[in-house]
């Protein structure tokens, strides 16, 4: 994939935007750029940014429309994944009883849902766990595992966790219970026991499948198991008399976990997530389309809906409602249950943003602002830990670098970390829980959980930046902004936007185009809500744009951008486009990234 190459002069001279970063612009070969375009039958724009992106003039195709059938001509032959299969085959034909253990999380709650689906519409015998997330945690537990013992479970399938969880599968198979891991965190060496773990990531798989298929987020692991439990179920003559299940009916899920748990939107993830919002645009998801209509949601699904629409609420059950509400929601077929549950869920969302906002004042007071730390930590007592994720991902755009917020109660910490591309977050998790100073952790590249003593969080501040030391100064301040081209004030239309979502959807790895308009008059510029900074701009021809800057008044940039209007001085501005729906309107909108003075 092509990078903006910064050893080239910054974009239009900004080496410190108003943000304290450099511009880059995609380092493109207009003949190549000219070549795709006439091949396919692109506009320039679209073909440009492809090309900026590292997509070659032959994968343009497969790129723009990608299929599960493409992506996905066979299922892969993933470690464990024949020894899960059988054994649920076996569960399914004999009526064993199954329990999904999942998460709290938007993928967990996807997840469990699609194998929820799945095992009803075989004939399977199922029900669901979703541990709380105060008084449990994160993942099975042994008191957990006795309960659904106690309900006469005989096959327990863990979702999105269960990869590090030793002692309580342990305990499992004391019981006699069968676990099937189905996850796609980072691994140890030492497996916990269980009769399958089906995890792209495990330290044995094939390192041609964990390249293929690492980056899947567990929503899309559990949908491999049904495409492979469906198949082998059909071998064995079970819809002989009964109807067979697509599991392409439930790309909704897919897309909706896989866009939300922020992995990268490409290969297999790419055609889940393009896919499935051709599903969910059917509503054929009762918990789904009530979330949409209490979002005030009236336009076809995408990638931003999902993710800042659908995802947050999905997620408040589990940050400060009741865990399983999001499973609940994503499962039922009872479009009255699911109505009162999404405003249930709306309600919590509420209640989430205004517990968020407390946390982050005092995470960003306990680190300040010359914080120069290769990671951050923030850690205090008091802190709502259902929050401490999203605090954690905001002061990670705001320092642009790892983060690890931790919740502290009666001497026990619980962190939640976001990290930056390049930056391992999950292998630093490992090596700490190596080197003693964790109860527990896991995780991800991009995001990872922990559990330590009060006492130890300083030793494993020290040891984060230790770990890290040059790799943060080389892999984050060197990063500049990325660009992919100008834009003048009067090219940005509602027909632009058009002709960029064929490059789409977008996402992690695949953001939104970006674009800079030089040289922009900020006819006006206000505070809206507590700290968004709304603009109109305007260019000598007369043009107008919309444009907003989120949270802007959190950091130097709403300032700059109200002190610039005010004193009538023109700015270079880089941002995204989005199409504004007002009144039957349509109109094109720049939602503000950056912005740079003019010198």
């Amino acid at each position: 994939m092509a990078a903006t190459d910064n050893d080239q002069p910054p974009l239009l001279g900004v080496a410190q935007s108003l943000s304290g970063q450099s511009w880059h612009i995609a380092d493109t070969d207009d003949r190549v750029v000219q070549a795709m375009a006439q091949r396919h039958g692109l506009p320039d724009i679209v073909a440009r940014v492809l090309t900026g992106r590292g997509v070659g003039i032959d994968d343009a195709p497969a790129f723009l429309s990608p299929t599960i059938r493409d992506m996905l001509p066979s299922l892969p032959a993933l470690r464990d994944m024949d020894v899960a299969c059988d054994r649920l085959v076996r569960a399914i034909m004999s009526r064993e009883k199954i329990a999904v253990f999942g998460d709290y999380d938007v993928d967990g709650a996807t997840s469990t849902a699609l194998l929820l689906r799945f095992f009803r519409a075989v004939g399977g015998e199922a029900i669901y766990y979703i541990p709380d997330r105060i008084r449990e945690g994160y993942g099975p537990n042994e008191a957990a595992m006795r309960a659904l013992h106690g309900e006469n479970v005989r096959v327990v399938v863990t979702v999105d966790c269960g990869t590090t969880a030793n002692a309580p599968l342990a305990a499992a198979r004391l019981l006699g219970l069968d676990v099937i891991v189905v996850d796609h965190h980072q691994a140890d060496a030492v497996l916990p026991a269980c009769i399958a773990l089906v995890n792209p990531n495990r330290q044995d798989e094939d390192d041609v499948l964990r390249a293929q298929y690492g980056q899947l987020a567990a929503v899309g692991v559990a949908f491999l198991l049904v495409a492979g439990v469906n198949a082998a179920l059909a071998a064995a003559g079970w819809f002989a008399g009964r109807q067979r299940p697509n599991p392409l009916d439930w790309l909704d899920l897919v897309a909706l976990g896989t866009v939300c748990d922020v992995v990268p939107l490409r290969g297999l993830n790419r055609a889940f997530v393009a896919q499935g919002l051709k599903v969910m645009r059917k509503r054929g998801n009762a918990g789904i389309a009530a979330l949409a209509d209490v979002g005030g949601m009236s336009e076809p699904p995408g990638t931003y809906h999902a993710g800042f629409v659908l995802g947050p609420r999905v997620n408040a059950g589990g940050r400060v409602g009741r865990a399983d509400l999001g499973t609940r929601l994503l499962s039922t077929e009872d479009p009255v249950e699911a109505a009162r549950i999404a405003a249930e869920l709306d309600g919590f969302n509420e209640e989430r943003k205004a517990i968020e906002q407390a946390v982050q004042t005092d995470a960003l007071a306990c680190v300040g602002e010359g914080c120069e730390d290769r990671i951050v930590v923030a850690a205090a007592a008091g802190w709502h830990p259902g929050v401490i994720g999203i605090v954690a991902g905001r002061l990670k755009d705001r320092y642009r670098r790892p983060t690890f917020v931790i919740a502290v109660h009666d001497g026990i910490g619980k962190g939640s970390g976001r990290s930056v591309p390049g930056i391992d977050l999950g292998a630093a998790v490992r090596a700490a829980a190596a080197a003693g100073l964790l109860e527990n952790g896991g995780g991800h590249s991009m995001a990872a959980g922990l559990t330590v003593r009060e006492e130890r969080i300083p030793d494993l501040k020290a040891f984060f930046n230790a770990h890290f030391s040059s790799r943060v100064d080389a892999d984050v301040e060197s990063r500049g902004l990325r660009i992919d081209a100008l834009l003048s004030v009067t090219g940005a239309t509602p027909e632009l936007i058009d002709m960029l979502e064929r490059a789409g959807p977008f996402g992690s790895g695949h953001r939104e185009p970006r674009f800079v308009l030089p040289r922009a008059k900020l006819v006006k510029a206000d505070v809206v809500g507590e700290d968004h900074v709304r603009c109109i701009l305007s260019s000598n021809d007369g043009g107008r744009l919309k444009a907003i800057a989120f949270r802007a008044m959190q950091g130097p940039l709403g300032p700059g951008l109200l002190d610039a209007a005010h004193k009538g001085q023109p700015l270079h501005i880089a941002g995204h486009l989005r199409v504004d729906r007002w009144m039957g309107r349509l109109e094109a909108q720049l939602m503000i990234d950056d912005a740079a003075a003019i010198f």
